[in-house]
């Protein structure tokens, strides 16, 4: 007979559900797709693109089409779209069977509402999930870096993300205390559009906002200041025009999203018990993130909150190698899912 069984088999999937890009962990294959959280739409023929693909059209599509972020912020903001790109994203599983339903495991904000909640499941489950367990992402991002969650000794996680930086200070498979601000790369990127407008009356896309914080980004002085030449839109004359920028501009122009993601990390250790703070004290605080990237973050952190900050090798793949080892032992981490 030509139906197998083992067709029928769910896979497993782990997925980083990111404001900025969407990571996809295939138990016994790894990390099989990294690709931008947007997804591009013809109006008028139906037709989709998602990904890489969708944001190089991002900022330069026709009238009939448009490309659309789905996540804002760490949250849902499109809950239709977001169905069709977790579609996209558990289509890239390798030897999907004739019925492929998988477990999925989805790291999502500590500090999402129950409300949100309910939508990344239920986008999950139209996506053709056979079920559903959410992880907070601080918490994925621990079990990825190899902290001894399970200990009775106090471990602490900052996780910059796209749209949001997560705290946590994590002891016996549970967070004791967090703190969750809106506040990531994505909110760096508006800090520059901002900047820019104000100081050069230029006005910049996100994609140029993005471009200017990876090369001339910084959370602290650099032995050698970057300069740089960005073109925009003249908001006087209306017409393109360029001007040299420095990484001296750019670190002020990022001061309110570093010092925000600063006060909740203080604002974490004031909560966290004294027994904890002294195992912190000793171990320090790991860093991890897309945003932790940013050079001169570490420093900057180190400085202002005189701990040790340790930041991780892959700091991108935190999260999402953090929901493969949970698929691994699925009872192990019964305890840490939503």
């Amino acid at each position: 007979m030509g139906f197998s069984f083992s067709g029928m088999i769910s896979n497993k999937v782990g997925i980083d559900l990111g404001t900025a890009n969407t990571l996809v962990y295939v138990k016994g294959y790894g990390v099989v797709a990294d690709e931008p959280s947007i997804v591009a739409i013809d109006r008028t023929t139906g037709e989709q693109w998602f990904g890489q693909e969708a944001k190089e059209m991002h900022g330069r599509t026709p009238g009939e089409m448009a490309t659309i972020r789905p996540m804002r912020h760490g949250a849902i903001a499109d809950l239709g779209i977001t169905e069709v790109m977790l579609a996209y994203f558990m289509r890239k599983a390798p030897k999907r069977g004739l019925f492929y339903h998988p477990d999925v495991v989805i790291a999502v904000p500590s500090g999402i509402t129950e409300v949100e909640r309910r939508a990344v499941r239920d986008a999950a489950l139209r996506a053709k999930a056979r079920a559903v367990h959410l992880i907070a992402e601080p918490m994925a991002a621990a079990i990825g870096v190899g902290l001894p969650i399970h200990a009775p000794r106090g471990s602490m996680i900052i996780d910059v993300g796209g749209g949001t930086s997560e705290i946590a200070v994590i002891a016996l498979s549970g967070i004791v205390c967090k703190s969750s601000v809106r506040v990531g790369g994505d909110e760096m990127d508006n800090d520059i559009v901002q900047y820019l407008k104000k100081n050069y009356n230029l006005f910049v896309g996100e994609r140029t906002a993005e471009q200017i914080k990876i090369e001339l980004g910084s959370a602290w002085p650099l032995e050698e200041e970057l300069e740089a030449t960005v073109k925009g839109m003249d908001l006087v004359s209306a017409i393109p025009k360029t001007t040299t920028i420095s990484s001296e501009e750019i670190r002020e122009a990022l001061s309110d999203s570093i010092n925000a993601i600063i006060d909740a990390v203080r604002q974490s250790l004031e909560k966290t018990p004294p027994e904890l703070a002294s195992d912190i004290l000793d171990r320090g605080i790991i860093l991890s993130g897309g945003g932790a990237l940013l050079r001169g973050l570490d420093h900057r952190l180190r400085e202002e909150i005189n701990l040790p900050i340790h930041l991780v090798d892959d700091p991108l793949r935190c999260v999402v190698n953090g929901t493969g080892k949970v698929l691994e032992n699925l009872d192990l981490y019964s305890k840490v899912l939503f």
